[in-house]
């Protein structure tokens, strides 16, 4: 059986699972979303569910780490490459955001409510599960705050708290996960979305020129 912290073994059944659920979830709630709900999208029995989650809860913290890791997969790269401008990074990080908001909606969508876990946290290995998905929420933020302050201290961006000036970024970004509707979009949305909201962020931290 697995469990949110031995995910790095799954294969195609439970990948289905994950995105059968990541749907569930956006649509009801974690509340209100059953097994039930979860196989009939996967068109399957309760069984196939079973076969590699004891609980819902599970299959939840799952979504959320699955969600989490495709923004650090995205973002850490563009972080670190020491030969391009933090101003320059930090919109390309903006921008990958954004396009997961809108790509990934189903697993974003439950990956930014991951404050309502310590619902969850009553069994051990889910509140292990827990510090894992507050441990990479850090780690993401701190991928953002790093850039801003090299920026700053370059003279590209503003005098700002970097660590604070992250939250407001990353909030805007998020948002999009709640407006943008996945089943009206298309590619040349996503781009324009994501360059807009990339432009929004770094502009707004921008140091003024006058």
């Amino acid at each position: 059986m697995s469990s949110p912290l031995s995910r790095s073994g799954s294969g195609p059944g439970q990948r289905e699972i994950l995105e059968a659920a990541a749907i569930a979830f956006t649509r009801s709630g974690f509340a209100a979303t059953t097994i039930d709900d979860i196989a009939d999208l996967l068109k399957a029995t309760k069984g196939r569910v079973y076969h590699y989650y004891r609980a819902k809860a599970d299959i939840f913290l799952d979504v959320v780490l699955t969600g989490m890791e495709e923004m650090i997969a995205g973002a850490q790269p563009i972080a670190v490459a020491a030969d391009v401008e933090p101003e320059s990074r930090l919109w390309r990080m903006a921008h990958h955001h954004a396009g997961l908001m809108m790509t990934r909606n189903s697993f974003q969508r439950v990956a930014v409510q991951a404050v309502e876990m310590h619902r969850l946290s009553e069994a051990p290995a889910q509140a292990q599960a827990l510090e894992k998905v507050i441990a990479m929420r850090d780690q993401y933020e701190q991928l953002f705050a790093d850039v801003i302050e090299e920026g700053k201290q370059k003279g590209v961006f503003r005098d700002v708290d970097s660590r604070l000036a992250t939250k407001p970024a990353l909030g805007a970004l998020n948002w999009i996960s709640l407006w943008y509707d996945p089943d009206r979009g298309d590619w040349s949305t996503v781009q324009r979305v994501a360059s807009e909201y990339a432009d929004f962020i770094v502009n707004g931290l921008r140091r003024s020129r006058a």
